[in-house]
């Protein structure tokens, strides 16, 4: 957690140093939150099939019914937290 706290903090004195300012930091951010947009959607598609792949593997070794239950409940708060993400960037813009 700390090492992606500190490789944001470290990206974002690059980006601010590279345009000048925070002003001009904050414009490029905008202008090409498109590509981030595409981006996080590549990310949440290999974290799926990632989620895919070990759901299959953990049933195939515990397949009873409050294994599925976890699985289903974890799956319902990361949808949950990966949508609150994107309606607060969305509200953002």
């Amino acid at each position: 957690m700390l090492a992606a706290v500190l490789a944001a903090a470290a990206i974002n004195v690059l980006g601010i140093w590279l345009t000048g300012d925070v002003k001009g930091w904050t414009a490029w951010l905008h202008e090409h939150a498109g590509y981030f947009a595409v981006w996080r959607g590549i990310l949440y598609a290999i974290t799926a099939l990632g989620w895919w792949w070990m759901c299959g593997r953990v049933l195939r070794r515990e397949s009873n019914a409050e294994t599925r239950t976890r699985l289903r409940r974890a799956e319902i708060g990361a949808v949950l937290a990966v949508a609150a993400l994107e309606v607060t960037t969305l509200l953002q813009t």
